[in-house]
């Protein structure tokens, strides 16, 4: 039996090493014991206590003391424990119940830490353990614990509802799995809410506290038995802020501008206006919309978006203006009217601390029981939901009160002495008008005027107006005046006395010496040259001494020459120009065209054809151009319909709007880049050149039912002092030169509108000057005095004054010495 244990025990040596505590060499020996003698062999085996244990006892193996859990997974656990000195042979019952499976592990000899790895398990399940240590058919009692696998990840994650400041969350459970972490980046704040829907298990959790229009990163994880998920990651966002406030940055007749304040830098912002949409970036928080139309109230809304959220629409109006200016306003000494088209709710006209409102509404503004000649502010304004717009601000003057006045002899007739009376109402000048001299007085206070030049013993036709910021004036005083003829009776008295004498001597002389008398008179008769009053072309060669005849005796030829065209064509109609409501379009009451020559605008939607415009003759046709005054602030819309309706290609523009300090001419065109609308016609400055003396301008006029647009040049000369003439000939033909040259250009054959501030002195001036040097190049002869003859017969005072008609001579005669 002896020999059996130690052959088993030499066997169980060689296959489990880790038995031997140790081995040593020792001389061989010989023990005697009571039942036999053993020879060993000088090799000492010391064997383990266990396996001396085992071999001896044979009792069933210890258990393991530790199993730990050093991974889990969804579908696998890593357990590990640490060997048991005397055994290599384990077995693994696990399940969720218990032992429904079982695996063997073996641990290799010298191994210190046993790992192994249960596959196949399910995900979010804690399954339970008995590891069994076994040893020569002996099995320990087992060590039992338990380990769960890790949970699945949510499936889906749905976002509820997003506010500017949460974001709410929810998901269906794992099976049965009820704990959660929700992480978020950055830092929020997450509060749970556990829901059911139906018969599904929803967690619903809310994430507040956060940052309007700003996008969150989530991870949300499963937790069982404090085993997590790898997690699902998402992203939300919450709904961006509403603006604040919408301005309303600029607004004219057909556009607006709306602005906000910028915000985040990655918000974009949807603006409806008028039926449409556009989407603005918030690096210009603003935007334009034109081609509206006037006095309209335009709704607006402004949303932000971010990340396909839109925030709460901001909703607001604006309310284009209107332009005053081309209302046809009806004025008298004490009442303004007109007919506005555009929204407003409320019309006042103020002058100094008095103020009237509108006596009535809708369409129409009236306002009654003003003082003459006084000008008021007047304002439009729109009112709604306690939001106030100014629609448009205008100035209008009464016209000033009606003069009576008188004349009273003066300067031995040689001089009109006019004098009248101070009328209730205010004025800043008066023009006195006598036989086309125009005198105009500045001073209020004073109430006459002396105006030399005229011939004793003659009646002269006076007319004089009050005049209110040379914009609006009274109806026209016209009477006559006769000059002191008692120096002219005096005169003829001593002629007749003078006359008589002569006759007695002439008879005593003839009856004393006839024949030699006769012989006389024969020679002085043959050498006189009979003058006639027929004016004929002069030709080139003779203009200069014809001009130096004229000049003599401080310009006496000249002065002659233009007062006898003092009367030419004035005899004429003006029936249009006199009606009353075609008066307040006229500059100045004695500036007035003839019916016959007129030009007429087209008669649509009941408005006036008038405009105090002429047709003018030039050098081949009898409308070359078209002579107007400068436009007053109540007609810039008719002179542009003329420009229109004429298919005028050219302007020709020779006064300043302000000369000194009285205004010439209204600015009936827009600043640079800009438009402007009149009527139905948009006007837009194409381009500007400005020179010394003239500034040549580029419009482009468009209309705004047919979209049709054409080209208008401006020929502006601006160094020409009213009544007056320019410093040098050379500066003005230079710019009638321009002039001609587009002229010569153009293929409509349309008129040319040529206009100063009255539209006869200085316009007068330059179209003669066209057309004297055209018949000079082509005719080689030239008559100034008949082509103002000609020009007065179609309208009056054409070449106003005397500088100006010798000044024309002048270029005349300097064009022929270059």
């Amino acid at each position: 039996m002896t020999a059996i244990t130690i052959t088993f025990a030499l066997l169980m040596l060689c296959v489990y090493p880790s038995l031997l505590w140790g081995i040593t060499t020792q001389e061989p020996t010989t023990h005697s014991t009571s039942s036999s003698t053993e020879i060993t062999t000088g090799i000492t085996t010391v064997i383990s206590p266990t396996l001396t244990s085992l071999l001896t006892t044979n009792q069933p193996p210890e258990n393991v003391q530790e199993v730990t859990v050093q991974e889990q997974n969804k579908t696998s656990i890593t357990l590990q424990w640490e060997k048991l000195n005397s055994i290599s042979t384990y077995f693994l019952q696990y399940g969720l119940r218990g032992g429904e499976k079982e695996e063997r592990v073996n641990a290799w000899p010298g191994q210190l830490l046993v790992k192994h790895v249960v596959t196949h398990l399910t995900a979010g399940r804690k399954y339970q353990f008995r590891l069994i240590s076994e040893f020569m058919g002996a099995n320990s009692s087992g060590y039992i614990f338990s380990a769960p696998t890790a949970p699945e990840d949510v499936k889906n994650v749905d976002v509820v509802t997003q506010t500017e400041s949460s974001i709410t969350l929810s998901w269906d459970k794992v099976g049965n799995i009820s704990t959660y972490t929700l992480q978020c980046t950055p830092d929020c704040n997450i509060t749970k809410r556990d829901m059911s829907y139906g018969w599904k298990a929803v967690v619903m959790r809310e994430v507040s506290s956060l940052a309007a229009g700003k996008r969150y990163s989530f991870t949300l994880i499963t937790m069982f038995e404090n085993v997590t998920s790898t997690g699902f990651t998402f992203a939300a966002s919450t709904v961006p802020s509403m603006v604040a406030v919408v301005n309303v940055t600029e607004r004219s007749e057909t556009s607006l501008t709306l602005a906000w304040e910028k915000m985040d830098a990655q918000w974009t912002y949807l603006l409806h206006i008028h039926g449409t949409n556009v989407t603005v970036k918030s690096t210009n928080v603003s935007h334009s919309f034109t081609s509206l139309q006037p006095g309209t109230e335009y709704p607006f809304t402004v949303i932000t978006m971010f990340s396909g959220l839109n925030s709460t629409a901001y909703t607001g109006f604006s309310v284009t203006a209107i332009n005053c200016t081309n209302v046809p306003w009806h004025v008298t000494t004490s009442s303004i009217q007109g007919a506005i088209e555009g929204l407003f709710t409320s019309a006042t006209a103020s002058n100094g601390s008095h103020s009237h409102v509108s006596a009535t509404g809708s369409q129409t503004v009236s306002f009654s029981g003003l003082y003459p000649g006084a000008t008021y502010n007047l304002s439009l304004r729109y009112e709604r939901n306690s939001t106030h717009f100014v629609q448009c601000r205008h100035q209008l003057t009464t016209i000033p009160p009606d003069l009576t006045a008188h004349c009273n002899y003066w300067d031995s007739g040689y001089s009109v002495f006019v004098a009248w009376d101070k009328p209730d109402g205010l004025w800043t000048a008066v023009e006195v008008n006598v036989s086309g001299k125009t005198c105009i007085v500045d001073d209020i206070g004073q109430q006459h005027v002396k105006i030399p030049g005229f011939q004793p013993a003659r009646t002269y036709g006076v007319s004089l107006a009050s005049l209110s910021r040379r914009m609006m004036r009274s109806k026209a005083y016209v009477f006559q005046c006769s000059t002191d003829p008692r120096g002219v009776i005096s005169a003829s008295v001593i002629s007749i006395l003078l006359i008589g004498v002569l006759v007695c001597v002439t008879v005593f002389i003839l009856v004393k010496r006839p024949h030699g008398i006769i012989r006389s008179r024969k020679s002085f008769l043959d050498g006189v040259t009979v003058s006639t009053h027929k004016v004929t072309d002069i030709p080139l060669a003779k203009f200069p001494a014809h001009f130096y005849s004229l000049s003599m005796d401080m310009n006496r030829g000249f002065r002659e020459e233009y007062e006898s065209l003092a009367s030419v064509g004035m005899d004429q109609m003006q029936n249009a120009a006199l009606m009353p409501v075609n008066s307040a379009k006229n500059r100045f009451t004695n500036i007035l065209p003839y019916d016959w020559c007129r030009v007429k605008l087209q008669t649509t939607n009941g408005m006036s054809d008038y405009i105090n415009a002429s047709y003018m003759p030039g050098y081949s046709s009898s409308c070359e151009y078209i002579a107007t005054q400068g436009p007053l602030p109540s007609t810039v819309s008719d002179f542009w319909r003329m420009i229109w309706e004429q298919r005028v290609s050219a302007i020709v523009m020779v006064t300043n709007c302000v000369e000194g300090t009285r205004t010439k001419c209204e600015c009936y065109w827009p600043s640079q880049n800009k438009s402007c609308l009149h009527g139905e016609l948009t006007i837009t400055i194409a381009s500007e050149q400005q020179k010394p003396n003239w500034t040549l301008r580029e419009f482009h006029v468009k209309h705004r039912n047919n979209l049709v647009e054409r080209m208008v040049k401006h020929f502006h000369f601006t160094a020409w002092p009213d009544h007056g003439v320019p410093q040098g000939t050379d500066v003005l033909i230079q710019f009638r030169s321009l002039i001609r040259q587009h002229i010569e250009a153009q293929w409509n054959n349309a008129p040319i509108v040529v206009h100063c501030s009255a539209g006869v002195g200085r316009t007068g001036t330059i179209i003669a000057l066209d057309v004297l040097l055209q018949q000079l190049h082509r005719d080689k002869t030239v008559n100034v005095k008949a082509f103002v003859h000609k020009m007065r017969l179609q309208r009056p005072h054409m070449v106003q004054n005397e500088s100006q008609y010798v000044f024309l001579n002048q270029c005349i005669l300097d064009r022929l010495k270059s």
